[in-house]
């Protein structure tokens, strides 16, 4: 990236402090390589973020959107993502929608929009459901649901596998504060082909409190896919009651998750804010950062 080529506005957006930078791509139809993403979340050479979210134009939503990890690596999903490129879509149409949908790598997705104040607050999302036999879990070799079961290699740990579009590894038996130095080794477990996201739960007066490695970006402060995973999880142990809404607490925050008890639906729900606007150019040597005289618009929070 270097000044003086051609130019665009990135937009960076948070969910509970989960960051992107997004890229309104719906006229051009262009993605972004890994190269690209890995300097924009760059916390020191770029804008930095935990992925950056791209929107290109589909047939049947309002926008198709892509995931790109810090590291460059792509995801099928993401809950808190979601949430940011709906109140992107929503924010900036003069229609002002009750719902909206967006495609996904893992399917297509209905937001409902809460505004306060014109703008759009928080998103409930109808995130599809919830697999506990997918080709991403370890279910792909064995046909069999991967529920409070052993981790080879980790003595003493158990842990339930879920696919929400993406691959999740939920352990309910290990101490939050693991997360950094467990998270890393279990997102490479040969048990999940695609890595895993790896969630550290534990139960507290019907709420949950989580930890979350990410694939491809290490420990956020939330991770939307993966407080749905971990109700999931604690549905399918047996921990929780399907079908009310329960809270996880994340470092960044609150969400608020639903299941169907045959896990066909996860609803999501939590805030998503908007925190600058910057102009940049992405073309030429990948060293340079956005402007400075980034500017904040209205519908902020």
């Amino acid at each position: 990236m270097k000044p003086g080529g051609d130019r665009e506005t990135a937009f960076k957006y948070h969910g509970l402090g989960n960051d992107f930078v997004l890229l309104d791509r719906r006229d051009s139809g262009r993605d972004i390589d890994a190269a690209t993403a890995r300097q924009l979340c760059d916390r020191r050479r770029g804008i930095g973020a935990d992925g950056v979210l791209v929107l290109l134009p589909s047939a049947s939503a309002q926008a198709w959107l892509m995931v790109h990890n810090a590291d460059g690596s792509t995801a099928e999903m993401c809950g808190n993502g979601i949430r940011c490129a709906a109140k992107h879509l929503a924010d900036r149409s003069r229609e002002k929608p009750a719902r909206l949908r967006l495609e996904t790598g893992a399917g297509a997705v209905s937001c409902e929009l809460i505004y306060r104040g014109g703008w759009v607050d928080e998103v409930q999302v109808s995130m599809g459901p919830a697999k506990l036999v997918a080709q991403n879990l370890p279910s792909a070799s064995s046909g069999r649901p991967f529920v409070d079961q052993a981790l080879p290699g980790f003595p003493g740990i158990r842990g339930t596998a879920i696919s929400m579009g993406n691959p999740h590894l939920v352990l309910f038996n290990s101490p939050l504060e693991d997360a950094s130095r467990l998270g890393p080794q279990l997102e490479e477990s040969s048990l999940f082909p695609e890595r895993a996201n790896v969630g550290f739960a534990r139960l507290r007066d019907g709420s949950v409190l989580l930890r979350v490695w990410e694939r491809g970006a290490g420990l956020t402060d939330a991770c939307g896919s993966g407080a749905c995973a971990a109700v999931v999880a604690a549905v399918a142990e047996k921990r929780l009651e399907a079908g009310r809404w329960v809270l996880v607490e994340l470092p960044g925050g609150t969400l608020q998750v639903r299941c169907e008890p045959d896990f066909s639906n996860v609803e999501m729900r939590g805030p998503a804010s908007f925190v600058f606007e910057a102009s940049l150019s992405l073309s030429g040597h990948q060293d340079a950062a956005a402007d400075s005289n980034a500017a904040r618009t209205p519908g902020s929070s």
